[in-house]
């Protein structure tokens, strides 16, 4: 992704005279419509972003894993929530950034999406990977409406075989099972998003 590898090259907040030249330079040669691809430009969209103090969406792609671990410390302590959208094969870092760093999360969606049948492998993996509390349910579905509709079975189907599965061997109980499935399928989003302050 263009942010990430902007976010490589220098994770800190671009300065007043730094985003104004990227910005004259962008609007000048920039055709209709076209995205933002300038690094300066995209610093300062993520620094903007995270200045709100909502919480920031962020994909990992194909360079990781590296290109947003000095961005994930640089906003640590500032109380902006970061949720990594890791596709398979990426969530493994998206996780492991969960495990180390108090404000980040990894949502569930991306990865599960395009596994199929491996869905309750990659799951599997996810929680042992990061703490339970990071971990947020998404569907994962882009364009059709009916992916999301697949997302959501695919990941419940995932999650009870998981958990049944533990249970089935012993390792966890059936009170435990509930209280991490209510986490990672809503409890642990609405914390994230704040869903429970809008009115």
């Amino acid at each position: 992704t263009g942010y990430a590898r902007a976010l490589a090259d220098d994770p800190s907040p671009p300065g007043p005279g730094e985003v104004r030249g990227a910005a004259g330079r962008w609007l000048a040669g920039r055709a209709g419509g076209g995205p933002v691809r300038d690094p300066v430009l995209l610093r300062h969209l993520l620094w903007s972003a995270v200045s709100c103090g909502l919480p920031v969406q962020l994909h990992t792609g194909a360079r990781e894993p590296g290109e947003l671990t000095g961005f994930v410390r640089a906003t640590e302590g500032l109380g902006t929530q970061l949720v990594l959208l890791g596709g398979y094969p990426h969530h493994r870092h998206a996780a492991g950034l969960a495990a180390a760093y108090p404000h980040v999360h990894a949502d569930l969606g991306p990865a599960l999406a395009a596994t199929g049948a491996r869905a309750a492998a990659v799951l599997a993996e996810l929680l042992e990977l990061a703490p339970f509390g990071k971990l947020l349910f998404s569907s994962g579905g882009r364009q059709l409406p009916e992916l999301h509709a697949v997302g959501a079975l695919v990941f419940r189907e995932a999650l009870g075989r998981v958990l049944g599965g533990w249970v089935a061997d012993g390792a966890w109980s059936w009170r435990d099972a509930d209280r991490v499935a209510a986490m990672v399928a809503a409890g642990n989003a609405r914390r994230v998003y704040r869903l429970d302050e809008r009115g």
